[in-house]
């Protein structure tokens, strides 16, 4: 399995819990695995109950089997004082520029910079390893930005081909590529199963290839179980009358079977919900004979009823173990 896993999926997807439970799941049995965040908003530390995450490595959970999760929200300011420090030793004058506002101006109006110094920070986890030439984490996971933008976010040799041409930028950006490229690295998509984010998971998987940037599995996102199936479905809407339905919803005790009672007034409203779930579960069914064609692993992860928490997340990543994706 690759090392470096890529978290991407349209906003409001699930993609940053995905990527959570995945490094749970990874981390079983031993295993350590760094959570990184690029975007700021500090959903890691949302999900596990925890203070905000500073830029530093630090340990958030314990998984099943005595693995443990660390976690990194990458600063670019920061990150950008650590590579001037690394190739140029600025030491203090870097921290003044800093001050001076000189580190957001450079990240904000050369964005392929930034996202070098991101995806570099990650690419760096990925291949550090320890005295004794273990690796210090058997796998990173990154939570990507989103669907729209993870391609260019990904191929920063192209991003950063205008800034440099030579020197420390380019040869930094040459070596994220060469990991980013390589079999050590995966993409997965989240998705929900509606007609825009599964048509945004086709038009990024399309753009993945295009740059030649491995994808790896679809995972469908906060899927509702299924209540019944095409054929009851027909039976209850088309083919059942109406006074059956009174006289069952009158032998489960709701209400009485005169005609009037309570049984009766419930016919139309429960009518109406079937309705909307048959429309529901047409469009599902559309959109994963749509996922069936990207040629993908694909796989599901159930809506958890009570909303999502810390204890939800280990459901998650126990049900990402099952289904062999970890």
């Amino acid at each position: 399995m690759s090392r470096l896993q890529v978290v991407s999926g349209k906003g409001g997807t699930g993609k940053t819990t995905v990527a959570a439970a995945l490094a749970l799941a990874l981390a079983t049995k031993g295993k350590r695995t760094l959570l990184v965040e690029v975007e700021g908003r500090q959903g890691i530390a949302q999900l596990f109950e925890t203070e905000a995450l500073p830029y530093e490595e630090r340990k958030i959970a314990v998984a099943p089997g005595g693995g443990e999760v660390y976690a990194l929200a990458i600063d670019p300011e920061l990150a950008l004082l650590d590579y001037l420090q690394m190739f140029y030793k600025l030491g203090g004058a870097g921290r003044a520029l800093k001050k001076l506002g000189a580190i957001d101006f450079a990240t904000t109006v050369a964005p392929g910079l930034r996202d070098v110094l991101l995806t570099g920070k990650a690419c760096e986890a990925v291949r550090r390893k320890e005295k004794s030439g273990r690796f210090t984490y058997d796998y990173v996971v990154m939570d990507a930005p989103p669907t729209g933008r993870i391609t260019r976010f990904l191929n920063v040799n192209d991003e950063v081909a205008g800034l440099a041409k030579i020197g420390p930028i380019h040869n930094q950006a040459q070596a994220v590529m060469r990991v980013l490229k390589s079999p050590e690295t995966a993409v997965h998509l989240v998705t929900l199963l509606e007609e825009m984010p599964v048509q945004e998971t086709a038009d990024g998987i399309a753009e993945l290839q295009a740059a030649k940037l491995a994808v790896g599995r679809v995972i469908v996102n906060m899927v509702r179980p299924a209540l019944l199936d095409e054929a009851s479905l027909e039976l209850g809407l088309e083919q059942t009358p109406r006074a059956a339905i009174a006289k069952s919803l009158s032998a489960a005790g709701l209400g009485g079977a005169r005609r009037g009672g309570n049984a009766e007034r419930l016919v139309d409203p429960l009518l109406e919900q079937a309705a909307e779930y048959a429309e529901r579960y047409a469009l599902e069914r559309d959109q994963r004979a749509v996922l069936g064609d990207l040629g993908l692993p694909s796989h599901e992860l159930p809506l958890l009823a009570g909303g999502m928490d810390l204890a939800g997340l280990y459901d998650l990543a126990t049900e990402l173990r099952k289904q062999g994706i970890a």
